[in-house]
């Protein structure tokens, strides 16, 4: 299991996730600012919308099948991030 941890504080740190294709993935979100609108992320390339309540870890499960790159953002789009699978 590949298992990353994102920080999400006026943006995502790291922005990019580097995951092996066919290794099962989890990443785990910790928003540690309330400034913006980063109180949300989702990914319309892998189905999820998960909120991010401040200082409380949050995990999504990522399919790690089909190699690429593939992103994800805030609630509003503003800030992004993306996944590459390969």
């Amino acid at each position: 299991m590949q298992k990353v941890n994102v920080t999400v504080a006026g943006g995502y740190q790291p922005a990019v996730v580097n995951l092996q294709q066919g290794v099962p993935a989890q990443i785990t979100f910790t928003r540690t600012s309330d400034a913006g609108c980063l109180d949300v992320v989702h990914s319309t390339d892998f189905g999820f919308e998960t909120d991010l309540p401040l200082n409380q870890p949050q995990t999504v499960t990522i399919d790690t099948t089909k190699a690429g790159e593939f992103g994800f953002s805030c609630g509003m789009d503003m800030f992004h991030g993306k996944v590459v699978i390969a």
